[in-house]
């Protein structure tokens, strides 16, 4: 219980369930769940990352909305959207499992993968601001277990799908989500480089969803030995933003 500060009123405020079985027996409840901590507003700070996306603008390669939606499509098929989310998957199986050994090895290979200086940073300081920012309003016992590196850090899809699982929500429709979050972020990331309108944006959106679906099918099942990327200009464009001069965005 807290007291409300605006009214003097005893009352129940933001103390946030524990249970995890409350997403999976309350209808709406896993949704509601992952609209928040998926949605724009929840603060991990992803609309400050582009992932490589400002150089590959800069370079002439993305210019309108049908080179984006072809770079985007790309990173969803074979590049770091599908890496994340395999590993989502793969964390998420093992957090339901409670197998210890398969999540600290799917948390180590998400920060082995990530292809330069600054793409790690956008995976870690996100992971670490989604955890901080759950522990405080969304509590769950599986924060207990985080898969942590020696210097405390994690990556974002290990972070979210350890919660997600945490909370009883059943993978499909929390890796949909998640990857609907990291497309949904980077397309506004191109709205704002190329410039595109919103409506623009939307048709980008739009003609990625059989993409992204076939793309979280194949993450269900891909064995973790597989996983990896070979959008390799998107990598490179990740590493040349490092010393591109003029920057919007930290990767």
């Amino acid at each position: 219980m807290r007291t409300d500060t605006l009214t003097g009123m005893t009352a129940e405020v933001a103390e946030g369930p524990s249970a995890a079985s409350v997403a999976a027996a309350v209808p709406g409840a896993a949704l509601y769940r992952l609209l928040a901590w998926l949605s724009p507003s929840f603060p991990v700070g992803a609309f400050a990352y582009s992932s490589g996306l400002e150089w590959a603008v800069e370079a002439g390669d993305i210019r309108d909305a049908d080179s984006l939606c072809r770079w985007l499509r790309v990173l969803v098929r074979d590049g770091g959207l599908f890496c994340d989310a395999a590993l989502f998957g793969h964390a998420h199986r093992a957090t339901m499992q409670g197998d210890a050994a398969a999540l600290a090895e799917t948390a180590e290979l998400a920060l082995a993968l990530a292809p330069s200086a600054e793409r790690f940073l956008e995976t870690t300081t996100q992971g670490k601001a989604f955890v901080a920012a759950v522990q405080s309003a969304w509590p769950c016992a599986a924060l207990a277990h985080l898969p942590l590196a020696p210097d405390g850090t994690i990556a974002y899809p290990i972070a979210v799908a350890v919660v997600t699982a945490g909370h009883g929500i059943a993978l499909a429709p929390a890796l949909h989500a998640f990857a609907h979050a990291l497309v949904a972020n980077l397309i506004s990331a191109g709205v704002r480089l190329v410039p595109l309108g919103q409506t623009d944006g939307q048709r980008v959106l739009a003609a990625l969803e059989p993409a992204v679906a076939a793309a979280c099918a194949r993450a269900e099942t891909v064995p973790l030995d597989a996983v990896g990327s070979a959008a390799f200009r998107a990598d490179l464009a990740a590493m040349r933003h490092e010393t591109q001069y003029t920057r919007l965005f930290r990767s």
